[in-house]
């Protein structure tokens, strides 16, 4: 099969059913995807970037039409390889975006945090990102906006929603499988905001935001429904929840493991003890217009007969 390669020359900042797609593929192809940071690449390597740099929404390379897709399939992506394509990542604090700061939704009496942009700079003798010897952190890639569009809606891009979207999940990640639930015609898949490094929760608001080629390979299992983003690696399964609060989307997430294995062969109120055992639920993003949640367990324990 043929590599495509697809870099377009206008970003979008939603994803929804009714943008025409930049690009068709067909089933069992591998597309090379190349994305801009979540600052549209506005920014260089100088370190003495100005603070109030604005940040839109992520930037997105989509739609893309997926040949055959039809609404109540899934579609099978195989995350190949995430490639920096500039030796640099930025982070940065933004008034009103972030876990701990105060918020349009969350009051608080004290006052916004001082805006400050980090330039970090990746060394390829250590294969760390390095923006002094504290802040100094290993390379760990993964994409953190990836989704099928709604049925009906659109979404902003920063949005995580039923059919992926701005999730932030570091387990979507080279090596691992992610499985979206398709729900309009050709699927019209979006990608974008890459990320160099994330701790769990984008606490800041902001990864190591990183511009990036990333290369997948896509199939379609026809007439199989989810309802919720799945991801698959060597040694787990793990289903993704996004709702506010967050118990809610950890319930989604949970309740959605659940029913994986029992369409493993698992009875439902065996796999629920098992879950409420041995899951491992962790928090993908807390700063979005929707937190993430994913619940995981190993295949060992999933695949029991």
């Amino acid at each position: 099969m043929r590599e495509i390669h697809v870099e377009p020359k206008d970003y979008a900042y939603v994803i929804g059913p009714h943008l025409e797609p930049i690009a068709t593929v067909q089933p069992g192809e591998t597309v090379a995807f190349f994305t801009h940071d979540a600052f549209c690449d506005m920014l260089d390597s100088n370190d003495k970037v100005p603070a109030d740099i604005h940040m839109p929404p992520c930037p997105q390379v989509g739609p893309v039409r997926i040949e055959g897709a039809e609404p109540g399939d899934t579609l099978k992506i195989e995350i190949i390889s995430i490639e920096r394509v500039r030796d640099w990542a930025v982070s940065a604090y933004r008034q009103e975006l972030g876990a701990i700061v105060p918020t349009n939704t969350t009051r608080m009496l004290s006052g916004p945090i001082p805006e400050k942009t980090f330039i970090y700079h990746f060394d390829e003798a250590t294969g760390k990102y390095r923006y002094n010897d504290k802040l100094c952190f290993d390379w760990e890639p993964f994409i953190g906006t990836i989704g099928c569009a709604h049925g009906l809606n659109s979404f902003m891009s920063i949005t995580p929603f039923e059919n992926g979207g701005n999730m932030d999940v570091p387990d979507v990640k080279p090596g691992n499988t992610l499985y979206l639930p398709v729900s309009c015609p050709g699927a019209n898949f979006s990608i974008g905001d890459c990320h160099g490094r994330q701790g769990q929760g984008e606490i800041c608001g902001t990864a190591l935001e990183i511009a990036a080629k990333v290369t997948l390979k896509f199939e379609l299992i026809k007439g199989k429904t989810i309802t919720w983003p799945r991801i698959e690696s060597d040694t787990e399964i793990m289903c993704v929840g996004a709702a506010k609060p967050m118990e809610d989307a950890a319930r989604i997430a949970l309740c959605e493991l659940i029913g994986w294995l029992v369409e493993l062969g698992w009875d439902e109120m065996e796999a629920y003890q098992a879950v409420s055992q041995c899951n491992k639920l962790y928090v993908g993003s807390m700063v979005n217009p929707n937190y993430v949640m994913v619940a995981k367990i190993d295949k060992e324990i999933a695949y029991r007969k």
